[in-house]
């Protein structure tokens, strides 16, 4: 991958009201024009993200949106929107008028920052007018750092630049698997060829795997499913770890030796951008489920519905199966998240490869705060064809809680 993909990079939101200049801000951040940009208010209308290189930090997403003042109902739908940008935003810069003391809309606007624990920055654009001193004063009072720039003249941008590369989130670094194995370790990598596979390509869960693997000097084997028990019987010795994919799981299980560590690229993906303790512990609403019960299965990427579709077709399958009830299973796509959670009694979601760390976090904020389980598709596949709790030995606090939730 020459590229690093977007769910690989901190997403900075350019927020404010209409007409205060994010578009203006945003194109100076990017030197170029790519933003519309109008006297007009509200001309920006859906967000428009561009990635880029922020240096020294490195690759980051820049978001501009709508005005969160925006008016009539296509108006409230475009707020609606910012929001979503800003619930999943790593970072945030707040754009204010020169000229104008906080309105409400941005009073709330930082008070739900600080909620989010999203860290922003004010800047003041518009400043070759003159600063409105009350503006200052409100700022200091609510204790916000701001910075003043002009985008006509292209004051104070640098600085800025340097000023946010200072405040970016430096996010923990969690491995996907390179605190599973070390130099020399042999990894054997399972990777289905099926109708659901790319055609020419690996997926994205498979290719960072494969990279992080490499980068600790391991050795990496990578055998389809059907090829994995011949694969095993050529090596000269066990490898450290095998990982599957998910919908392999039972014939791999099977093939794998009990004395081999074995886990899956969900459930790598689970404690990369998710929180494994928190879908293992989801397993225990699985056997609560009850008739007529609703299950939401969260998908973030978007695909043509293939004839076997794991989201759509196998996993309702598997779970009316394996609860032996009729339940209403409903199916989200995308970004778009449903707000009524309270309506669902668990969720499955997706492994998130195509979305940030950020953003798979906030969906499960928001399960908890619903006090909905959730769970990721890895884990609930390996639980419902019998490979849990092996395919979560490898990791500590999942089996922690395996047996916590298994004595209940």
């Amino acid at each position: 991958m020459s590229k690093v993909t977007q769910s690989e990079r901190l997403h900075i939101s350019f927020v404010g009201r209409r007409n205060v200049g994010k578009s203006s801000l945003m194109n100076k951040f990017i030197g170029q024009e790519l933003v519309i940009v109008s006297d007009v208010p509200g001309t920006t209308t859906d967000p428009v993200k561009k990635s880029m290189e922020l240096l020294p930090f490195g690759p980051v997403v820049l978001i501009d949106t709508a005005g969160i003042d925006d008016v009539g109902e296509l108006g409230e739908k475009r707020i609606s929107k910012t929001i979503k940008v800003l619930t999943e935003s790593d970072f945030s810069i707040v754009v204010l008028d020169s000229q104008s003391e906080l309105s409400e809309k941005e009073k709330n606007l930082f008070a739900e920052l600080k909620n989010l624990e999203i860290p922003f920055i004010a800047v003041i654009n518009k400043s070759e007018l003159g600063i409105n001193y009350n503006l200052v004063e409100q700022l200091n009072s609510l204790k916000i750092q701001f910075h003043n720039v002009s985008c006509l003249f292209n004051d104070g941008i640098y600085e800025l630049k340097e000023k946010i590369i200072k405040l970016l989130p430096n996010d923990e670094n969690i491995p996907l698997i390179s605190d599973l194995i070390k130099q020399h370790d042999v990894v054997v990598l399972v990777v289905p060829i099926d109708l659901g596979a790319p055609k020419g390509r690996l997926i994205l869960p498979q290719v960072q795997t494969i990279r992080e693997s490499l980068d600790v000097d391991s050795i990496v084997v990578v055998a389809k499913d059907k090829e994995l028990r011949s694969a095993l019987s050529k090596l000269n010795e066990k490898p450290k770890l095998v990982v599957t994919d998910s919908q392999a799981i039972m014939r791999v299980n099977a093939d794998v030796p009990d004395d081999i560590s074995l886990t899956t690229f969900s459930i790598l993906m689970a404690r990369y951008k998710g929180d494994l303790v928190e879908y293992v512990k989801g397993l225990k609403r699985i056997e609560e489920l009850q008739n007529g019960d609703k299950v939401l299965i969260a998908e973030a990427c978007t695909h043509h519905e293939q004839e076997d579709d794991i989201g759509k077709i196998k996993i309702p399958r598997w779970l009316r199966l394996h609860t032996k009830k009729d339940l209403e299973i409903t199916h989200a796509q995308g970004y778009d998240y449903p707000e009524n959670l309270k309506d669902y009694k668990l969720i499955i979601h997706c492994g998130g490869c195509m979305l940030t760390r950020k953003m798979v976090q906030q969906r499960i904020k928001q399960a908890k705060f619903s006090n909905v389980p959730i769970v990721n598709y890895g884990v609930a596949i390996s639980y419902m064809h019998g490979a849990i709790p092996r395919a979560i030995k490898p990791f500590p606090e999942a089996i922690n809680e395996w047996n916590n939730i298994s004595k209940i």
